[in-house]
């Protein structure tokens, strides 16, 4: 008989059960891991909540796609990687206490990261919207949502010499912006006052560089609003839940770039994971004060409310495996 395991399920919107099922086998080129813990990404939770197109059951770990651990086992043709390695990856089911993987889909943690939770995925993302970003020192950057993404990317922002305005609902999410460089922060509340502060700050101008990181439509408005003549409009957050409206009238009059800063590429996936393993090795971007509440797999369901209601301190969910 197969070996079995404990994988979340979702059976219903917003009903995920954890269910025993067969352990994965990986084929050729493929490698399986033990995972350690997966991190909760807010695009989890538009699926989880149930959407026109859902099916139920899903698929046993599906959607967990923030995954880390150590290789257990490696199928044929796998060579530089053994069992007993330490990784992060890109793969899909990891809400499961093990994943797949393509080989090449997995990248390495070095010793400095032993021992710490490690979600690769979304840091990776992070640092592929940077380079599509096209910052330079000087520019005035706006970044319209503060959690994880918003965080990071406003330390690479600050690094890279920009002055970087930081606009986010709530006030922990602007003092996180601060710590991580954020030159000035304004509240998410008004359009208008959002708009007008910023325009003050950029002496009119506006910011050469605009990153919406939220994923909706109020926020993806008030970021065109906010990009200068000529400058360019960042889509980072991922837009899910449905059709967007946007002002072409306006974006047509200040000329402005817009780009979806979403990679599909593989070969580009895994370049932005291993510039966060190397960033967080060497200290430049430090994890702990954004992975905030950790779950155990049967408490999927809370982590996944918590990351969409932001309890307070909360920055990330991440679900913890027994090691």
């Amino acid at each position: 008989m197969s070996e079995m395991m404990d994988a979340a399920v979702l059976t219903a919107p917003a009903v995920m059960t954890t269910r025993s099922v067969p352990l994965p086998v990986p084929g050729p080129g493929e490698v399986r891991v033990r995972l350690e813990g997966c991190g909760v990404c807010a695009s989890n939770v538009e699926p989880w909540e149930g959407q026109p197109w859902s099916t139920y059951p899903g698929e046993p770990g599906g959607t967990g796609h923030e995954g880390w651990g150590v290789v257990d086992t490696v199928g044929l043709d796998v060579t530089g990687i053994a069992a007993g390695d330490r990784v992060t990856m890109l793969s899909g089911n990891s809400y499961a206490p093990y994943d797949i993987a393509a080989a090449d889909r997995v990248a390495m943690l070095p010793p400095a990261l032993a021992g710490r939770p490690f979600p690769g995925e979304p840091l990776g993302c992070a640092f592929n919207i940077f380079r599509r970003t096209d910052v330079h020192a000087g520019q005035w950057v706006a970044i319209v949502g503060i959690g994880f993404l918003g965080a990071v990317l406003t330390r690479l922002a600050t690094d890279a010499g920009a002055k970087v305005i930081a606009i986010s609902r709530r006030a922990e999410s602007l003092t996180l912006a601060t710590r991580h460089g954020a030159a000035e922060t304004v509240p998410m509340h008004d359009h208008h006052e959002i708009i007008n502060r910023v325009m003050a700050l950029t002496g009119g101008r506006g910011c050469a560089r605009v990153i919406e990181a939220v994923g909706k439509q109020w926020p993806l408005d008030l970021a065109g609003e906010l990009v200068a003549e000529g400058g360019k409009l960042i889509v980072a957050g991922y837009h899910q839940d449905g059709p967007r409206q946007v002002s072409m009238q306006m974006w047509n009059w200040k000329g402005i770039d817009v780009v979806n800063a979403h990679e599909r590429n593989p070969a580009v996936q895994m370049r932005g994971l291993c510039e966060g393993i190397e960033a967080v090795a060497s200290g430049r971007i430090d994890l702990a004060p954004l992975l905030t509440h950790s779950y155990p797999l049967d408490r999927l369901d809370d982590a996944l409310a918590a990351t969409r209601d932001k309890p307070a301190g909360f920055v990330k969910a991440w679900i913890e495996y027994p090691v």
